[in-house]
């Protein structure tokens, strides 16, 4: 019974895994609704983002210190699915016909980050 109580406490760290968060705080721009901007996210993940094993949701505040903010809150498996996402996206956008480069496009004009974040989730 002990060896067993022991593998099983060995095999715990290796059952365990982390998600990566990418977080983005972000104000919506003037002529822009958050329909819009959902939309925008919904596109986002359905064109691009699954591809990249990434998937992205917004985030409207109800409660909140700061009520005119939003939050983009991004996931991959790990930090180093999310820095694959992110080298193809950079690379991608260069080019404004690309689907990237028209997201982006849209991006940049509903929103305006203001700040970026990343973590790690267990």
């Amino acid at each position: 019974m002990k060896k067993f109580i022991t593998l099983i406490l060995l095999a715990v760290p290796m059952i365990a895994s982390a998600d990566y968060l990418d977080v983005i705080e972000y104000t919506i721009n003037e002529g822009c609704t958050f329909e819009q901007d959902l939309q925008i996210t919904k596109d986002f993940n359905e064109k691009w983002a699954a591809k990249y094993g990434y998937r992205a949701e917004l985030l409207m505040p109800l409660q909140s210190q700061n009520l005119t903010s939003y939050y983009w809150v991004g996931r991959t498996k790990d930090a180093a699915a999310f820095g694959a996402a992110w080298d193809a996206w950079r690379n991608q956008i260069a080019d404004p016909q690309s689907v990237a480069g028209k997201l982006s496009a849209r991006f940049l004009a509903c929103t305006t980050n203001l700040s970026r974040r990343g973590y790690d989730t267990y």
